[in-house]
Parts: structure tokens; C-alpha cells; sequence
């Protein structure tokens, strides 16, 4: 009868169609075709769950391209917020609704070519394991739904002024993590917490809080506290409160009333939502903290971001005393200064980065970053006074750890272990960047930039192995930095799956802006500059006019879901290689970053997972679940991490030293005397290596830990782009993910060191696969091996 009835609707809508478009009746009649293939799938029991998001996103997108098309001059004006799109706006505009509605048919043909082959036996595809939206829980290291491991997903941001029941916005197709701060821009976001709940007075705004009170208790969720904002009462009473502001804090940390206005907040609302379904993912601390602190960055054009307060520079003083122990000639035969006292020691900020690699400039950067820490420890002590079993994270913006530069206060070791939950909202480029100050040499080797994301992913996890690991919103799909209207689906798949792998337990993507009649959302106007609400620039190009996008996020965290099980094995496995990390040589060292990325990128395609160690994982980890450790590049560290590495040899350990350079200096620059010696451990040093050389060396410390498949590839370069993972189950069989992350196809050859057959099943489609294969760019493969 439900057939008959979608016949009928179907008729109906044919007979009055003769002034459609063209492709859109193209799309209807495959629309059609799709579910009649999928009554048939019902009829035999076959899981239709990607259908039903395939038709979903059709429907909508026709709706979208129709819309678009009313709506030129409209859609004309959001293109022209985008530069690298202005001066062909009209031209885009003018094309947007048949673009849109051939990816539509471009999505509805793979399914009815997919769904075919599932009801002719050609494959056979395991039932889609939903996310359980309203009972998911936070779980030792991972988020669980009916009782599997569970990747929720959604958009950070998502049109604003829809009511957090719509259905038509709050699905498994989109997602339906309920949102605390999805009104991102303009300065009261309902459901954001911030600095507009406290009056003068005291009292707390009873009507904004209700924005807050009134999230239905029914679905799994996140808070952020929102706090680029202060209110004017505020400033009235405390001239300093922007002084030393930040790009997304809007009031100097170190104020007192910014911190009473704060702590108050905190407080209060950890109590009002204690407990509540829309906490399970934690509450986000801050959105992509940072505040650089040296000349010529590029944050030194923003007057309020420049310069720090009277408050923070007492508190400077309060922290040199300390680490000086109350002796000011010792600071001043440091800084080669004169100061009579503490209370007179004085420092330019923004500091001049040729100051780099001398003890003020050293001095004042590792302050910057406790001084940060401690405003976090702050605000989490506040909320676990009220709330102590709240989960909580900081939006970490991934360039402030794989960038050179450190003078943002930003200390990713130190917030990492403050928090209960690992957060960040790491980034990927599909295309070269659309700006063409950044450089996209990357291209000539890889099909997308991954290595941000990865190291990112690698360096947290090394620091909270056991911790959740939250990307509140992941740019994966656009950003300011690049989009691409063609974006490859291919690229979708792989850089969601990747990020998996690695360690993401969820993610909130960037970003969902069509309310659900087509019409962008009100935010869109103006440009999106840093002081501007306006999201107009983020929306061209984006996954909002993009069916064929939009669709495969969803299809491939339905794949993630339903091999969630394989997936948590693949990724729970020992780092037998790690990196060792001094934040002392990143302060002082201007490539420190760059140089550390080069090491990592050469051993990312070895086959087995790469983490990294400081003194602290050294201190506080169990040390036998890696076997080597390479030191590179790492002239500077303090007496406590060296002595974290000598400590680790004499316990057995095994370090690969990459010079008599590296570990030669404090973190003042004076030379240190002692030299690390093996120990009961194994110490190589090398003279002066390069990084081929190392690579080859910690390969050979590491080759008892290769797993038993042997994984051949060859690309046809010098280079390898074929990311492998191998976990032996408790049945005796493999598992083995591919992915690869070239421009081109890479030949693979599978073989046991037994030297025994294999039988090879590709888990995704049930189909046997040979030992020798063709893996094409940007392909995915989850494998299983007998």
C-alpha cells in the first residue's frame, strides 16, 4: 500500500511538471526509481538506512537548487562575501541550481547502482549501525550506542532560529547532536553560554538564561561557553578589561572582574545543567584560544589583541620572583637588564621575535602559556565545585601546536591533561588553498592536506590515550582557506575516516546554514572578518550547495558507525616509535615545528601508528608500551626533561639522539655539561643525521613490532601515500585498513610472514578480493585476512 501510495504522489506531481526544469525531472524519475528499488530491498529484508539519507538530501537539494534559482541576486550577493568567487558572482549564481541538481542525479545514480547490486548478490553490505541520539553515553575512551562504539556527528554551527525539535535540521541525516552555542557570531547566541547572563547588580538574566534551561532533556549534546562578548557594565567599571583581549576571548583573562564575572557564570550554569542529556559531549571552555604575543604576526594589526594589561604584568612579576627565587641580579645577569626590584621589571609586549632564543623571550613565553593554563584550571575548578562529574574541553586551534610559532600561550601538553575530554577542531584541505600567500606544494605528493590533522591527532592522543577525543568543528568540508565546488567525494570518505582512525570520536562539522525551505540563514550577511558577525563568506562554496558532499559525510559516518567495533581495534594499538616533544626547544627553536613535521611525515606510512613522548608521558605512562624513542632537532631542554630521558634509559629504554647538538642547552641557552648515557637502556647517537638516516635507523629498533601482513605498495614514485593498519583478532583472522592518500592509483601486494595463503574479504561489500590489487587515489579499504 505505502508503494502504491508513492505511485500515486509521484503521477501527481508528473502531471503538473511540465514547466520543471529539465534536470530536476531527471532527478524525480530517479528518485522514483530509487525507492521503488528499495521497496523491493524491504521486501527481502536488505537494510535500505543509505537510501533513505540518499533521498533525503535529494529532496532537499531539488528544493535548494529551486530556491537558488528564485533567488539569483540573492545567491549572487553571498558569492561576492567570498573574494576568490567575487568577480565571477553572477556567473556562479547563474549556475548554482543545475550544479546543484546534477549532483543530485550524480548521488541518486550511485545508489540505484549500489542498491542493485545488493538485491542481484553482487555485494552485501551490514545493516547501518545508527547513532542512538538520545541515550549515547560517554564511556572509558570512546562514546558507546547499543552497546558498540558510537561516532556521533553533526554541525557546529547550524541554522540559527530553528527549534532544536525540527526535525527537518535535527536528524540522522545531519545529525542531531543538541547544540549549546550554535549561534556562533552575533553576540547573543541563545543557547551559548556567555558573559550577558550576569547584570550589574548580581542577579542573572533570567530571560537569556531560559535560552540555556529550555534545550529539551532528550538528545546527547554540548555546551560552549561563548566569551568573545562583555557587557558594556563591565567596561564601564574596568577600563583594562579588552586590554590583552584575544581573537574569540573578548576581555583580558588576568582581570579580576572579568574572572568574578566568570566564575559566577560558570557556577551557575553548571548547576542548571547538571546532569542533563545535552552535557554528554562535554563543555567546550573556549573556541580556538590563543594569544600571540610577537611583533609582525598576524594578529598585530588588532589593537586590543596587542599589549597586555597592568593586571597580567603584575602577574608576570609575581612569576619571575618565583622562578627566581627572589633574586633579581640573577634575573638581570639573565635578561642583561638593571631592575632594582621585581615590582619594577618591565617587558615590551608584543615582544620583538629576534628576542627568540634569549632567556626574556623564553621567560616571557612559558608564562604566557602557564599563565593560559591557569585561567583554564579556573574556569574548570569552578565548574567542578558545582558539577564535579562534568566532561570538558578546549576548542584547540590546531595551527597554535603544528606552526612555529609559540607566543600564543598555548601549552597543548598542559590543557590536554587539565581536561577530561580531548578537544580541538582539526582542519584538512581537499584542494590547494584558494589564497595565494599559502603555499600548496603539498599537491605535487598528496591528493588533500592531511599532515596538520594527523600530527594534531597523534601528539593528543599520545598525551590522553584514554581520554575521548571531541572535534567540535571539524573543517574538513571548507574554510577560509580553501573550497572547491567540485570537491571530491573520494576526499570526503578518506580524510573522515583517517581522522577516525586516529583517535575522533566525534565531530561537529563546519557548517549547516539552509533553513529548511532553501533560504540560506540570517547570518549570512557581511563578510566574515574577525570582528564581523557576519558568516556571508563561509557559505559560497561550501557543503551548503554541495548534495554530493553533504550526502557522503553522512554515508561515511554510517560506514564508521556500522565498523565501529573494527575500527576502536585498529586505532587501540601500541605506538612503538615515538617522537620525543620539548616545549622548551618549540619556545626557542624558530623550526622547531617544521623540522618535526618533516620527521613525522617520512615515518607516517610505515604501518604502524606514530606517538610521541615528553617528560611528562615519560613520568607518567607506562614507558614498556613503546620501544624507541627519536630524538631530532631538540637543542634546548630543561633539566627535568633531560633527566626524564636519562631516567627512561636507565629503566631499559632506547633512544635514537640525532646529534651531541640535540639536549645541549637549557632553556636559557647555557650549555649543559651532562650527556645522556645508555644506562640499562640502548643509546644511539648520531652525528649530525638527516632525516632518511634516522628513519632508517628507528625502523630497524622497531622491526619486532611490524605486523605479521606484509604490506607491499608501490605508487610509482619515491615517496609512499598509503597510510596501513593491521590488528590481529581473537579469532586469528586481520583486520587491515588501507587508505590512500596520493594522487595516484598505488599497486598493492598483500603476504604473511608465514608465508601462508590468504583469503581476503573486503568487509564493506563481502566481496573476496586478491592478494595483488589496484588501490585507487583517495580509496578506502577495510580488509579481512585469513
Amino acid at each position: 500500500m505505502k508503494f502504491k501510495a508513492l505511485l500515486i504522489i509521484t503521477i501527481i506531481i508528473f502531471t503538473s511538471c511540465e514547466d520543471k526544469n529539465p534536470l530536476e525531472l531527471e532527478a524525480l524519475d530517479k528518485v522514483n526509481a530509487l525507492e521503488s528499488l528499495m521497496e523491493d530491498a524491504k521486501n527481502k529484508s536488505i537494510d535500505v538506512t543509505r537510501e533513505e539519507t540518499i533521498l533525503w538530501f535529494s529532496k532537499e537539494f531539488l528544493k535548494f537548487a529551486n530556491w537558488d534559482e528564485s533567488n539569483k541576486e540573492a545567491t549572487e550577493k553571498l558569492f561576492g562575501y567570498e573574494r576568490y568567487y567575487a568577480d565571477n558572482k553572477k556567473q556562479m549564481a547563474e549556475d548554482l541550481p543545475d550544479f546543484e541538481r546534477k549532483k543530485v542525479i550524480q548521488i541518486l545514480n550511485k545508489g540505484i547502482d549500489d542498491l542493485k547490486k545488493e538485491l542481484q548478490g553482487e555485494i552485501k553490505r551490514r545493516p547501518v549501525n545508527k547513532v542512538d541520539w538520545q541515550n549515547t553515553k560517554a564511556a572509558n575512551n570512546m562514546f558507546v550506542s547499543n552497546g558498540k562504539p558510537s561516532f556521533p556527528y553533526d554541525y557546529f554551527s547550524k541554522t540559527v532560529g530553528q527549534p532544536l525539535t525540527n526535525t527537518d535540521v535535527y536528524n540522522d541525516h545531519l545529525g542531531a547532536i543538541f547544540h549549546g552555542g550554535e549561534n556562533l557570531y552575533p553576540v547573543d547566541h541563545d543557547r551559548a553560554i556567555n558573559s550577558f547572563l550576569l547584570k550589574e547588580n548580581g542577579s542573572f538574566d533570567e530571560e537569556l538564561m531560559k535560552e540555556l534551561t529550555s534545550i529539551p532533556d532528550t538528545n546527547i549534546g554540548f555546551l560552549i561557553y561563548w566569551s568573545m562578548g562583555i557587557p558594556e557594565w563591565v567596561e564601564e567599571k574596568e577600563p583594562e578589561i579588552r586590554k590583552g583581549r584575544s581573537l574569540f576571548t573578548g576581555f583580558d583573562i588576568d582581570n579580576p572582574v572579568a574572572r568574578d564575572l566568570w566564575a559566577k557564570i560558570i557556577r551557575r550554569t553548571g548547576e542548571l545543567t547538571k546532569g542533563k542529556k545535552v552535557t554528554e559531549l562535554g563543555y567546550i571552555f573556549a573556541n580556538e584560544p590563543h594569544w600571540f604575543s610577537e611583533k609582525e604576526h598576524w594578529t598585530y594589526n588588532y589593537k586590543e589583541m596587542n599589549g597586555i594589561s597592568s593586571y597580567t604584568l603584575n602577574n608576570f612579576r609575581s612569576w619571575l620572583n618565583s622562578k627566581y627565587n627572589g633574586n633579581i641580579k640573577a634575573l638581570n645577569s639573565n635578561w642583561k637588564s638593571s631592575f632594582a626590584n621585581f615590582n619594577n621589571v618591565n617587558i615590551e609586549i608584543p615582544i620583538d621575535s629576534k628576542l627568540q632564543g634569549e632567556p626574556i623571550w623564553f621567560d616571557w613565553n612559558r608564562y604566557n602559556m602557564d599563565r593560559v593554563t591557569e585561567w583554564f584550571k579556573f574556569n574548570q575548578d569552578n565548574l567542578h565545585a558545582v558539577n564535579p562529574e562534568a566532561d570538558t574541553h578546549i576548542k584547540l586551534f590546531p595551527r597554535t601546536f603544528y606552526e612555529d610559532s609559540r607566543s600564543h600561550g598555548m601549552d597543548f601538553e598542559a590543557l590536554t591533561e587539565l581536561t577530561t575530554m580531548i578537544g580541538h577542531d582539526a582542519k584538512a584541505l581537499g584542494s590547494p588553498s584558494i589564497r595565494p600567500h599559502i603555499n600548496s606544494d603539498w599537491n605535487e605528493q598528496y591528493a588533500y592536506k592531511w599532515d596538520g590533522m594527523a600530527i594534531l591527532h597523534d601528539f593528543l592522543e599520545s598525551v590522553g590515550p584514554n581520554k575521548i577525543n571531541v572535534n567540535s568543528e571539524s573543517h574538513f568540508l571548507s574554510s577560509g582557506m580553501w573550497r572547491d565546488m567540485e570537491a571530491r567525494t573520494s576526499y570526503v570518505r578518506n580524510v573522515y575516516w583517517l581522522s577516525t582512525l586516529m583517535g575522533m570520536d566525534a565531530n561537529m562539522g563546519w557548517f549547516w546554514a539552509r533553513d529548511p525551505d532553501g533560504s540560506p540563514e540570517d547570518r549570512l550577511e557581511g563578510e566574515l572578518n574577525f570582528f564581523d558577525p557576519g558568516l556571508g563568506g563561509a557559505y559560497a562554496g561550501s557543503n551548503n550547495m554541495q548534495p554530493h558532499i553533504a550526502n557522503e559525510v553522512t554515508q561515511v559516518m554510517y560506514d564508521l558507525n556500522t565498523f565501529s567495533e573494527e575500527i576502536v581495534k585498529l586505532r587501540e594499538q601500541p605506538r612503538p616509535l615515538r617522537l620525543f616533544y620539548s616545549e622548551t626547544s618549540a619556545i626557542n627553536t624558530s623550526n622547531y615545528m617544521t623540522k618535526t613535521g618533516k620527521l613525522y611525515e617520512s615515518l607516517f606510512f610505515e604501518g604502524l601508528p606514530l606517538g610521541f613522548v615528553t617528560k611528562n608521558i615519560i613520568e607518567k605512562q607506562d614507558n614498556s608500551i613503546w620501544n624507541t624513542v627519536v630524538v631530532y632537532n631538540t637543542k634546548y631542554v630543561n633539566n627535568a626533561e633531560f633527566n626524564a630521558l636519562q631516567s627512561y634509559l636507565n629503566n631499559g629504554g632506547k633512544v635514537i639522539l640525532d646529534s651531541s647538538e640535540s639536549l645541549s642547552m637549557n632553556e636559557y641557552g647555557q650549555k649543559r655539561n651532562e650527556k645522556l648515557t645508555s644506562g640499562k637502556g640502548k643509546l644511539i647517537v648520531l652525528e649530525d643525521a638527516d632525516i632518511s638516516k634516522i628513519k632508517k635507523i628507528a625502523l630497524a629498533e622497531v622491526a619486532g613490532q611490524m605486523p605479521e601482513v606484509i604490506i607491499e605498495s608501490d605508487n610509482g614514485k619515491d615517496f609512499k601515500t598509503t597510510i596501513s593498519r593491521v590488528v590481529k583478532q581473537e579469532n586469528g583472522t586481520y583486520l587491515l585498513n588501507l587508505l590512500n592518500l596520493g594522487n595516484d592509483v598505488t599497486k598493492i601486494k598483500l603476504s604473511l610472514k608465514s608465508g601462508a595463503p590468504l583469503t581476503i574479504k573486503n568487509l564493506i561489500t563481502s566481496n573476496s578480493v586478491d592478494s595483488d590489487f589496484n588501490l585507487a587515489s583517495e580509496e578506502v579499504l577495510l580488509l579481512e585476512i585469513k
